[in-house]
């Protein structure tokens, strides 16, 4: 993808910061047990109409009605949504992981701040990655949905692909390294060779030599090293809850997604889903063409 057409895609601060309104809306409705459907109805009511995410919500309503998830919804919303909140979504919703929607929801929050705030990519992608490797998620499916994101440009996502197939097999903070200008410093000094114009440097020289001076350290020494001395931002952890007050949510949420999948089973058994139902002139669902504006 072309820099032009990844640029086309990042929103303006004010969507982030209503962005940042629903993910802390979604939390306090969650907290308080009320249900999802209502939850959402809610806070959109009270998102500016100026923006394009009143549409979203109505456009994710509309799948948890079907589906009971999320993640799908986003991912279709591919040009408001980025893969990476997307991605974060889905891994709170696989039931098999012991990563919880409240959580994700936590680390969408401060990922919107970061980019109403004029993020840079640098201090995107240690957000991302440090998000990765705090929570134990994914790093393939990570990287992958990462390099989406129309912060990077095409030196970013190449270095987000090669990456991708090498976590587990190099050390983090090489990784940081060798694409630093401390790195080609280094090198100047020693007379060794130096990376060709495809290779530029991806981060500073501080970065550089915080992530030299943490080699073969746990990772997460690294991220707290940037984030005490360049202000880097600090990836929520997860928060220790009462046990019996997490799961009564999290049991109303899987029962939503059965109820969502028994009524198109019991449709189907009457003799196939009727669609026309969802697609109401007065109340139909918004399509992907409400947000070329």
């Amino acid at each position: 993808m072309s820099d032009d057409a990844q640029s086309a895609n990042e929103l303006e601060a004010e969507e982030y910061v209503e962005q940042r309104h629903f993910f802390e809306g979604l939390q306090a409705g969650l907290a308080d047990n009320r249900p999802m459907q209502e939850i959402l109805k809610s806070v959109r009511d009270e998102i500016l109409v100026t923006t394009k995410l009143p549409m979203a919500i109505d456009f994710m309503a509309a799948e948890l009605r079907h589906s009971g998830q999320f993640h799908p919804a986003m991912k279709r919303l591919s040009h408001y949504f980025t893969g990476f909140q997307a991605f974060i979504i889905e891994s709170s919703e696989d039931d098999r992981g012991r990563f919880d929607f409240q959580t994700g929801l936590e680390i969408l929050k401060y990922e919107v701040k970061l980019r109403a705030e004029h993020a840079t990519p640098q201090s995107l992608f240690l957000y991302q990655f440090e998000t990765i490797c705090r929570h134990r998620l994914k790093y393939d499916a990570g990287f992958t949905a990462m390099a989406s994101d129309p912060m990077y440009d095409d030196h970013w996502r190449r270095f987000l692909e090669v990456n991708r197939r090498r976590i587990g097999l190099i050390d983090i903070a090489d990784m940081i390294y060798v694409r630093s200008e401390h790195y080609i410093t280094q090198q100047i000094r020693r007379g060794g060779k130096l990376p060709g114009a495809d290779f530029p440097p991806l981060f500073g020289e501080r970065e550089g030599r915080i992530a030299l001076a943490n080699r073969k350290r746990d990772p997460l020494l690294l991220f707290s090293a940037l984030q005490r001395q360049l202000g880097y931002p600090k990836v929520p952890s997860k928060k220790k809850i009462d046990e019996e007050l997490f799961l009564l949510p999290q049991m109303m949420r899987r029962m939503e997604r059965l109820e969502a999948r028994i009524k198109l089973l019991e449709e189907e058994n009457r003799g196939g889903i009727d669609l026309s139902k969802f697609y109401e002139k007065e109340s139909r669902p918004p399509t992907f063409g409400d947000f070329d504006d």
